[in-house]
């Protein structure tokens, strides 16, 4: 897999709070991310749009 780069704007509250997430779960912030993003359901019949378990 080749890895891309992200970049967004988001609000100074929404970042802390994303940090701090991170930190409690003990994640990266790029692991939580991804981990809601494959938690994503995508309409497409496509095997990739089913939501992989998140590892605790």
């Amino acid at each position: 897999m080749k890895n891309k780069a992200l970049n967004l704007r988001i609000s100074e509250r929404r970042l802390n709070k994303l940090r701090l997430y991170s930190a409690q779960n003990d994640k990266t912030m790029t692991h939580v991310i991804e981990d809601f993003i494959d938690s994503l359901i995508v309409k497409n019949g496509d095997s990739s749009s089913t939501p992989r378990p998140v590892k605790p």
